[in-house]
């Protein structure tokens, strides 16, 4: 079947980059067409564009393998997930006095916006605006549309990063690989969407995504973002650290996938699970101490979310309970986002899917349908002419001896006729 209209997002990981085709339904849930990996191992490090010719080599690949389950259609350009070392949130506030006896409008939230997107922070790159808050005189406000103030202030959480994050994936992607890019997502935002529910961010929750090369976090609170942060840890140093017990970085990967423990037991303590719990804590007491500076730990009521390749270490789930103090579920895509399939059941897919469902644009790339041929015209055959027939032939011009035999003939019929006659 040839689709002319859909979705496509590429997510790029540390271990691997995941491209994700879907259409949204007239009811805003996703149907996911295609999905399809393919590894980065040395083009990207810590969610961020390395070698940017090799990310362009197997961007390009994966977009084929996605066009092969496309029968007939062409990938024309893609959302892209940016979550790398780097990407945090900061704060910038915004504010308007209004005219004696005003009250707060709809333009006036314009403008406060307009005049935040003019922020630009020294050697950082603004990659996306979100959750502001509204103080009028002082005190905050949920609704301030149609309350009058003497002042009113915005304050935004910018989503920033180094500007060589933009840089490189524009190199790559669209100079390099010849894929146009719809729009760059903030991966951990782009998540928190599709796994969290409204009331998990009212009532505060914390989504950590434990990844192969840094790990993220995003806290929310009353709805609103309170902060983003992506720490420069991830499960791939676990695997370094096994590399020491001198095996190959495929067979350490395999020891901590089949063997290894964020908590030893210590009744069977080994060397192998003393050195993942060592590296786990370690990238686990970084979260916390982000974690703790928002000063919102012991108002998290909806507690702790985890996802991510390295999330499913044994023990970990429980390691978090226990430090924080709070209860811990793994990640799932909330009802309603995606119809039923096992592609949006599998962690590996779950940014991807969140980048997906922020797209808006149309990324099918127009194919002219083949010309029809010319219609013949229905009329009836003209018949044959009929055969000319051959010209008459002239007879043959009698010549000088049948003028003589001519002559000798009538003269001997005279002589005979003399004789007759006498």
């Amino acid at each position: 079947m040839m689709y002319t209209d859909f979705i496509a997002a590429i997510d790029l990981g540390t271990s691997q980059i995941t491209g994700m085709v879907g259409k949204k339904n007239v009811d805003g849930a996703l149907s996911i067409l295609a999905c399809e990996t393919e590894s980065s191992a040395g083009c990207i490090r810590r969610g961020c564009i390395h070698n940017v010719k090799e990310a362009a080599n197997r961007v390009k690949r994966l977009i084929e393998k996605l066009e092969r389950r496309l029968p007939g259609s062409r990938i024309e350009k893609v959302y892209v997930g940016v979550g790398g070392q780097s990407v945090r949130s900061i704060e910038h506030a915004v504010s308007h006095t209004p005219e004696a006896g005003d009250v707060v409008t709809d333009e006036m939230i314009d403008r406060l916006y307009e005049a935040c997107k003019a922020c630009k922070p020294d050697m950082l790159d603004v990659l996306d605006i979100v959750s502001p808050a509204y103080y009028l005189d002082g005190k905050l406000e949920a609704h301030p549309v149609g309350v009058p103030c003497k002042k009113i202030e915005a304050r935004y959480k910018l989503i920033v990063g180094r500007p060589s994050l933009r840089q490189y994936m524009i190199k790559s992607i669209q100079e390099h690989a010849g894929i146009k890019i719809a729009g760059i997502v903030v991966s951990p935002l782009a998540l928190a969407d599709v796994v969290l529910s409204e009331s998990e961010k009212e009532q505060g929750c914390a989504l950590i995504g434990f990844g192969a090369g840094v790990t993220s976090l995003a806290v929310y609170r009353e709805g609103v973002l309170v902060g983003l942060y992506v720490i420069p840890l991830g499960g791939n140093l676990i695997t370094k650290d096994l590399k020491k017990l001198n095996v190959t970085e495929e067979e350490a990967e395999r020891i901590k996938q089949t063997y290894g423990s964020a908590a030893a037991d210590k009744e069977k303590e080994n060397e192998i699970n003393l050195i993942i719990e060592a590296r786990s804590r370690e990238i686990l007491e970084n979260v916390c101490f982000r974690l703790e500076e928002t000063g919102i730990v012991n108002t998290l009521g909806a507690g702790i979310v985890i996802t991510g390749g390295a999330s499913a270490l044994n023990n970990l789930k429980n390691m978090i309970g226990e430090r924080l103090g709070k209860p811990v579920r793994y990640a799932a895509i909330r009802k309603g986002i995606v119809e039923k399939t096992d592609t949006a059941a599998d962690s590996a897919c779950l940014v991807a899917t969140g980048l997906l469902y922020q797209g808006t644009q149309n990324c099918a790339a127009y194919i002219p349908p083949p010309p029809k041929p010319e219609p013949v015209p229905d009329v009836k055959p003209t018949p044959p002419p009929a055969p000319t027939p051959p010209p008459m032939q002239a007879p043959p011009k009698k010549g000088f001896f049948h003028k003589v035999k001519t002559k000798v003939e009538v003269g001997m019929g005279e002589l005979f006729k003399d004789d007759e006659d006498q």
